[in-house]
């Protein structure tokens, strides 16, 4: 979702008097990301799941990634044990997200989504 060619007007005010400081306006030629909707990302992760073909283990994990720091946020369990391979995987790909913001989470899983899909029709 993005705002695109719309002028949008920017008033600004003083915080403490809420005096007008001045107006800007914005011709938006170029793209203006706006913020994204959570339906974006339950739609996303809906399609997701409709891809026929398996992609690459690191495209599994970055989506895997991306989806729990989305919904939950930073990693919030122990790291599995030395043979759970791919319990240690998928815990490091998540855990390497930490700090990222739910918000952005979603933004980044929403993108990727729509590059699996482009590259696995």
């Amino acid at each position: 979702m993005s705002v695109l060619g719309h002028r949008i007007f920017v008033q600004q005010k003083w915080a403490t008097t809420g005096r007008m400081l001045g107006t800007a306006v914005i011709d938006t030629k170029t793209e203006i990301p706006t913020r994204m909707s959570s339906a974006d990302f339950d739609k996303a992760a809906e399609d997701v799941k409709k891809i026929t073909q398996r992609p690459s283990d690191e495209e599994m994990l970055k989506t895997y990634s991306l989806y729990k720091q989305a919904t939950i946020g930073d990693c919030n369990t122990t790291r599995p044990g030395m043979l759970d391979f791919t319990g240690k995987a998928k815990w490091d790909a998540w855990d390497g997200r930490k700090g990222t913001s739910k918000e952005d989470a979603q933004k980044a899983y929403v993108a990727h989504v729509k590059e699996l899909i482009a590259k696995y029709p």
